[in-house]
């Protein structure tokens, strides 16, 4: 997810097209949750296989003298 100027917006690499915008954290995130849904629901209507993760994430701590 990434704040914005005035809004967040969220995609999922692992699911090329899935994006969502919206003006709240929390608007946003329950949009992609909804586009994720709706993205797998298309592949298994499709007959396609849902692909496998390869993306992660992780926080790190700097610190700057």
């Amino acid at each position: 997810m990434e704040q914005g100027k005035n809004s967040y917006g969220a995609s999922v690499p692992d699911l090329p097209g899935c994006i969502a915008a919206a003006e709240t954290k929390e608007e946003v995130l329950q949009l992609i949750r909804d586009a994720i849904a709706f993205h797998l629901e298309g592949l298994k209507e499709d007959g396609m296989p849902i692909p496998s993760p390869h993306c992660s994430s992780a926080t790190i701590d700097v610190n700057v003298a």
